[in-house]
């Protein structure tokens, strides 16, 4: 098991590489995490829902995703509340106060074990993530996926540390020192992460660790950007708001409070031809070529924002001056005529108006919709998965410079990417074709691997995991 001094120090990408390597060294790993609070989901096979983050990992491991790998995922509907999906399933809304106190725990505490179970007996081996930080005492008493989840299953733990967010030192110790003698025997190992500059600076650094933990540094992992592994949270979604670039295809995805499933866009991230940012201001949308409207956990509370902050208007604007506008999920549902809740599934907002540029109207239904899914666009069999609460009646709807849809993944499909940017009015054909998605990420998966061989001492970590302390 793999845990963290705190919440983003890469526990998740992390957990991905050693994914990839125990299979290139002849295991059969899957992934495993007990409880994931996330916006990014995804579909499996059986038409379930899990964290997107599992479904990476499932990827590195070369094995289909399973509701098992993230038997808990909690979907924030706002600071206050969020949706429980157990095994897959959405079971209702609860306060982060109801979630979180004892009663009931340890029903939930038995369906994660038993998830563990049932992957363990077809797996090996698991590896295993935790969340959040490691020693939250307020939390011990109700944890269901760190150090109480790494007892049941009998794991060692590695304990994960952020260096460039400063106080390592404070936060390794305190971490491993915070932790009862049982768990503390537990973590065998530290894996110092998102290092910057020469390596060979934290030599002293790493035997002084080492001394004052008692346990050893695995090993200190370089920070990286020529490594493209889908991310979990959307915490660096505002960084990458950039200006506008000549000679490249602009394109806003517009920035909501509830915005999910971002990872529906790094295709076009990579793409040569395209600049894409994410943006809440809406002097931007007037300059871009193309507008995104994204996914949403609470589509009519973001269709409310949208139109009080004047990016609705800004966007219907956009489009009657010929703009191409493309809305996926919930996005799809706010650029029809109207949205209604009458059973208030989202929350107290019952109708709002769409945005009217494409003639569908949504009800939102108590049964949420997870499968994967093919599509025929252009005359192309395509993929992707849906997730959404809403039922709109079409799967996609066209209209003048504007397309909507219920298809995450969309874009991963070239041809959808082509039809979106000659719809556009754009013709920039690529200078180089471009790998298929598949074929882009087994490289990348390959990729991440041999960089954490380079920087994990992976002898160790085999030695600990076959020792019988």
């Amino acid at each position: 098991m793999l845990v963290g001094t705190g919440s983003d120090v890469g526990k998740s990408v992390l957990c991905t590489a050693l994914c990839r390597i125990f299979l290139q060294d002849g295991y059969h790993p899957a992934p495993f995490k007990a409880q994931n609070m996330a916006l990014n989901s995804y579909a499996t096979p059986d038409g379930l829902e899990i964290g997107r983050a599992q479904a990476v990992q499932a990827e590195a491991a070369k094995v289909p995703c399973h509701t098992d790998m993230n038997p808990l995922l909690l979907k924030p509907n706002s600071e206050h509340t969020t949706q429980v999906v157990l095994n897959g399933k959405p079971i209702g809304n609860r306060s982060a106060y109801e979630y979180f106190r004892k009663e009931g725990r340890e029903e939930l505490r038995q369906e994660v074990h038993a998830a563990f179970d049932r992957l363990a007996a077809k797996y090996h081996p698991i590896v295993m993530e935790g969340a959040g930080s490691v020693s939250e005492l307020n939390l011990k008493d109700t944890d269901l996926v760190n150090m109480p989840m790494a007892r049941y299953a009998n794991a060692d733990v590695i304990l994960v540390a952020d260096i460039d967010r400063g106080g390592v030192f404070a936060s390794c110790y305190g971490s491993v020192m915070l932790q009862t003698p049982e768990d503390r025997k537990r973590i065998k190992g530290i894996i110092i992460n998102k290092f910057r500059g020469d390596i060979r600076l934290f030599d002293e650094g790493r035997r002084m660790l080492e001394d004052l933990c008692g346990i050893p540094v695995l090993g200190v992992v370089p920070m990286f950007h020529h490594i493209v592994i889908e991310e979990e949270d959307s915490v660096q979604l505002t960084e990458k708001h950039r200006d506008l670039v000549a000679g490249k295809i602009n394109i806003a995805v517009v920035l909501l409070r509830h915005m999910s499933n971002f990872t529906d866009f790094n295709v076009l991230e990579r793409d040569e031809r395209i600049n894409l940012f994410y943006t809440n201001q809406t002097t931007d949308l007037e300059r871009a070529d193309i507008i995104i409207l994204p996914g949403t956990k609470s589509t009519l509370d973001d269709l409310y924002e949208l139109r009080r902050s004047g990016m609705a208007q800004a966007i219907i604007q956009a489009h009657k001056q010929g703009k191409m506008v493309v809305g996926i999920c919930g996005g799809y549902q706010m650029l029809g005529t109207t949205v209604s809740d009458p059973d208030g599934i989202e929350g107290t907002i019952t109708q709002l108006p769409g945005l009217g540029l494409l003639p569908i109207s949504t009800v939102m239904r108590g049964e949420k919709i997870t499968r994967q899914v093919e599509f025929e666009f252009e005359g192309t069999i395509c993929k992707g998965y849906e997730i959404h609460q809403g039922n709109s009646d079409q799967l996609i709807c066209q209209a003048e410079h504007c397309i909507g849809t219920y298809i995450h993944g969309f874009f991963d499909n070239p041809v959808v990417v082509e039809f979106v940017l000659n719809a556009a009015g754009i013709q920039h054909k690529a200078a180089h074709p471009s790998l298929s998605i598949e074929d882009f990420k087994e490289h990348q998966y390959d990729e991440l691997a041999d960089f954490v061989r380079k920087h994990i001492d992976i002898n160790k970590l085999y030695t600990i995991l076959n020792s019988n302390d």
